[in-house]
């Protein structure tokens, strides 16, 4: 039927993520009470956005793709239309799940340590960086000597006449 083979697995490839992710479309719940087209809370969306997956290790709740993440993203949007605000979702998630699972450090106490490290790291790694440059600088050229000019005082050259005079009197 198709002539490359790399055609062939580029097709099948993308018809199998087109069937896997239609379960998960059809998982997807409208919250009760909602008429029309749904939209999702921002409220909802900003707590997700905070939240990493109890599921998932490294990955934000909003992208986990296990179905436990997706009930919990329902539970908050459903919450969201019940009137509580973003913090109040970020705390209850937090509250049964675990501090671990807060993505953006608080915004003091020793949260403010992850905040306030990164740029200090950043200006200190700048600094060696404009320190070791600096050093590295190559020297600079020495100034050209005039040939005429007198490099050495009357007593300097005596005293290498008189010790190059010893030498060649040694050697004899």
């Amino acid at each position: 039927m198709w002539k490359k083979p790399t055609v062939r697995a580029t097709v099948l490839t993308a018809m199998a993520v087109l069937v896997a992710s239609v379960p998960s479309l059809a998982s997807a719940q409208i919250p009760e009470g909602v008429e029309g087209p749904y939209r999702p809370s921002k409220v909802a969306e900003g707590a997700i956005s905070q939240i990493e997956s109890p599921w998932c290790p490294g990955l934000m709740l909003e992208v986990c793709p296990a179905e436990e993440s997706r009930a919990l993203r329902d539970s908050i949007h459903g919450l969201a239309l019940e009137g509580w605000t973003e913090e109040e979702l970020v705390r209850w998630v937090l509250d049964n799940h675990g501090e671990r699972y807060l993505a953006v450090p608080q915004r003091g106490g020793v949260g403010l340590w992850a905040w306030l490290m990164p740029p200090a790291a950043l200006l200190f790694g700048v600094g060696v960086v404009i320190t070791f440059l600096r050093r590295a600088r190559p020297p600079k050229a020495p100034e050209p000597v005039d040939p005429d000019e007198d490099l050495l005082s009357p007593e300097e050259e005596e005293f290498l006449q008189e010790a190059l005079r010893q030498a060649d009197e040694a050697e004899e």
